[in-house]
């Protein structure tokens, strides 16, 4: 049966999301060892930076989003943030990112935000076709990326 679920309650979890997230966005994560990282992560499920909604099945995580309080350094002053979103491979194709999104979209709303941020540079059709809409594009690791907001 597939789980909705804080990564801080099953923090087993957190080096294999955090090294997916090392491998997927290895871009953003040059001069950070996966150890190092995997160290941070695991200590923003606490800490506030990096509070994570994990997606578990029959006790296998298949992916997870976070809620972070800075995602993108040349722009302290927004936030929240929905970063570090991934689904494993073999768990794609069944909705798992939008109920991980629209998870951390409703924590964000709880907490008293009115709005909600992103960075993407592959993914923006995707997030405008559910209510995400571009501020702006710019170069960031390399690549052109879209800063997107999410209003409530």
């Amino acid at each position: 049966m597939l789980q909705l679920v804080w990564l801080r309650d099953h923090m087993q979890y957190s080096n294999t999301m955090a090294e997916w997230l090392h491998r997927q966005f290895a871009y953003e994560f040059i001069g950070q060892s996966l150890t190092d990282w995997q160290l941070e992560f695991a200590k923003g499920q606490t800490n506030g930076d990096w509070p994570s909604l994990i997606a578990l099945e029959d006790d296998h995580i298949l992916g997870g989003a976070a809620l972070a309080t800075n995602d993108l350094a040349a722009r302290p002053e927004l936030g929240p943030w929905l970063a570090c979103v991934y689904v494993a491979t073999h768990a794609r194709n069944r909705g798992l990112a939008e109920q991980l999104i629209e998870g951390i979209f409703n924590a964000a709303k709880t907490s008293g935000s009115s709005q909600l941020y992103l960075h993407t540079h592959d993914r923006q059709d995707y997030y405008a076709k559910r209510g995400w809409q571009v501020l702006e594009c710019f170069q960031a690791w390399g690549k052109e990326h879209w800063l997107m907001v999410r209003v409530f």
